[in-house]
């Protein structure tokens, strides 16, 4: 049975055959630029159009599509499709004008666990660094189903994807911020550090430094909810993620001047210091490798030394805190095999005149007839 849609194989060979440099430019033929011309439209797609197709099935109702045959994981197909769509800018705006953003939020709702994790995911594509789709899921009460994914889901993965989509859609958002803080976020950001899914810990230490870098007012508010505390256990993780999220939150408590001499971190200065012993002692033992691989971590743990105690820690003693060539950048190698054009035409013009002459290189596409 032939396949649907063009040969791509042909057309792949097409293309080479008239691009590879082993012949000399020509003008295509009418019939070579139809085929080549149906051949593309024939996979193109009007992207409106498609998203309206997929807003219709988000609003139909799930029984509806379970009567038709359509099943869960037809929907998640579905929803990875239009997550591709809403990566444009445009295409996420535009999500709205067409009817869809609310049926997709609607899906957070959904009774699989599959589609709710993977609606958090279309959502936080679309406010990603998008201040007009920011404000309309904001609009739309978006923030309301996200909260409650987030903080009492019994499926993990659909918690750490609504923490993600949150994260998008109040970063440089003043008034998301004010909702997640009334909303009690902080307080579910402590429950989320206490699991014991390490990418969920990861997105919740994130989202804290990145709070508490914004507002560092809010520094008394963690302290209190114990959050050093739970920092300090996390800086100890055998994930290495883990650790420097849970060191720069820290680090930003640290910082604070509103909570006296130890900043934010009050009565665990002591433990911190402990901490901080023990990971210099576990850098020094290091191979070069995880030096390398460590570089945040080393860099991290001197500053909250310096913060803290005002002096350097015995990394820079070490010389561990800046390895040599670390800063180097890396070895040109490419360009020993990719040459750019200018370059080798001038150095060409300058070799020996018997040495034989390089053709120019070969354009895509057609060219004007060669010269006699």
């Amino acid at each position: 049975m032939a396949k649907d849609g063009p040969n791509w194989d042909g057309l792949l060979k097409w293309s080479i055959a008239h691009s590879d440099g082993t012949r000399p430019n020509r003008n295509l033929s009418e019939e070579d630029k139809r085929w080549f011309m149906e051949a593309m439209q024939s996979q193109t797609i009007d992207v409106i159009k498609r998203m309206k197709e997929i807003t219709l099935v988000m609003k139909t109702p799930e029984q509806v599509l379970e009567a038709q045959g359509v099943t869960a994981a037809d929907i998640e197909d579905m929803l990875d499709e239009l997550q591709e769509h809403v990566e444009s800018i445009d295409m996420a705006n535009d999500l709205y004008s067409i009817g869809g953003l609310v049926p997709l939020l609607g899906y957070l709702k959904n009774s699989h666990a599959n589609i709710r994790a993977k609606a958090a995911e279309v959502v936080s594509t679309i406010v990603q660094n998008n201040p007009r789709s920011q404000q309309l899921v904001m609009e739309a009460n978006g923030l309301e189903p996200l909260l409650s994914n987030f903080t009492s889901d019994p499926d993990v993965t659909v918690r750490t994807k609504a923490l993600g989509a949150i994260s998008s859609l109040i970063r440089h958002n003043k008034p998301g911020i004010a909702a997640f803080r009334l909303a009690n976020g902080y307080a579910a950001l402590r429950d989320a550090l206490g699991t014991e899914s390490v990418r969920f810990q990861r997105k919740a230490l994130n989202l804290i430094q990145y709070l508490l870098h914004e507002n560092s007012s809010d520094c008394s508010v963690v302290s209190e909810l114990g959050f050093p505390r739970i920092m300090l256990h996390l800086a100890s993780s055998e994930d290495a993620e883990v650790r420097e999220a849970a060191l720069r939150g820290l680090l930003e408590l640290a910082r604070d001047k509103t909570g006296g001499n130890n900043g934010g971190l009050g009565e665990e200065d002591g433990k911190l210091k402990q901490l901080l012993e023990e990971r210099i002692k576990g850098i020094s033992v290091m191979s070069p490798e995880d030096l390398g691989a460590a570089r945040e971590e080393r860099q991290l743990v001197d500053s909250l030394w310096n913060t803290c105690y005002k002096e350097p820690s015995s990394l820079r003693e070490k010389g561990l805190l800046a390895i040599p060539g670390e800063d180097a950048p890396p070895p040109d190698v490419a360009s020993k095999h990719f040459e750019p054009p200018l370059r080798g035409w001038s150095r060409t013009g300058d070799s020996d005149s018997s040495t034989k002459k390089q053709e120019t290189p070969l354009l895509l596409g057609p060219g004007p007839p060669p010269s006699n």
